[in-house]
């Protein structure tokens, strides 16, 4: 039997602003001594995960993205498909990444997109970086799609917010950071709401295969209560997955002894 590729792998789900959570668990992981020979990431996971391939410790990255918020990264503008346009926000990573395609990352990353002219889900190993993390986290609707070779992407989390499957069978072990716990609690009936109810069950759906192929996963219900783009808990939100993950990896190692 051939030796799997990689050691440990780690699966960063999509999640919008629980995306800084992500960076707690980078940062217990460093502190264990545990870094990941390959990730695959989902939206705000496909973000935190690059950058983070990209050379940035979880601090760097904290400190960067806490300081731009939603409307600093992107421009109100209906058309194209969207309500706000993201050409911003691809200059701004521009600016950041030490390496211009996916491919030349010295850490390997997949990136999980949904191709929404044929219905799809689509994982990048190579490309323009700044475009195909963008293209992971456009959610539809409220970005306008990104366009690559002739192709419409926007968020990987149509149909695999949580890309364990993605790297499993190179993998000997799997960490998967789940930001889109279940919950049957009441939703507030207004546009918004129902709306993100709606993004909460395709989550839901979609994600259940991918939980079950972790080794580890790492999820809790304490991410659910910040809104979408709630710039001023980011480092609430790391915190918590910071705890998350050290009291998880604990258990997880006392249990393999």
């Amino acid at each position: 039997m051939q030796p799997l590729p990689y050691d440990l792998g780690l699966a960063l789900s999509g999640g919008s602003i629980k995306g800084f959570a992500h960076l707690g668990v980078l940062k217990c992981l460093e502190e264990r001594d545990l870094r990941p020979d390959i990730i695959a990431g989902t939206s705000a996971g496909a973000l935190m995960g690059a950058l983070y391939a990209d050379g940035y410790s979880p601090q760097e990255i904290f400190e960067l993205l806490r300081e731009q918020g939603f409307m600093g990264m992107t421009t109100l503008r209906p058309s194209g498909g969207g309500v706000f346009d993201t050409s911003k926000f691809v200059r701004y990573l521009k600016e950041l990444l030490h390496h211009e395609r996916l491919e030349e990352l010295p850490l390997p990353v997949r990136i999980v997109a949904t191709d929404l002219d044929a219905g799809d889900q689509h994982v990048f190993s190579e490309g323009p970086l700044a475009e195909v993390i963008t293209a992971s986290c456009c959610i539809p609707v409220l970005f306008n799609p990104i366009v690559l070779d002739g192709v419409r992407y926007v968020d990987g989390g149509l149909f695999r917010n949580l890309p364990v499957s993605v790297i499993r069978s190179e993998c000997r072990e799997v960490i998967g950071v789940n930001l889109g716990p279940e919950e049957d609690s009441e939703y507030k009936k207004t546009v918004f709401g129902v709306a993100n109810r709606a993004w909460e069950l395709v989550f839901r759906q979609n994600t259940r295969p991918d939980k079950e192929a972790c080794d580890l996963l790492l999820e809790t219900q304490e991410v659910l209560q910040y809104g979408m783009f709630e710039v001023d808990a980011a480092t609430e939100i790391l915190e918590i997955g910071y705890r998350l993950a050290c009291q998880s990896l604990d258990e997880y190692k006392a249990k393999k002894q």
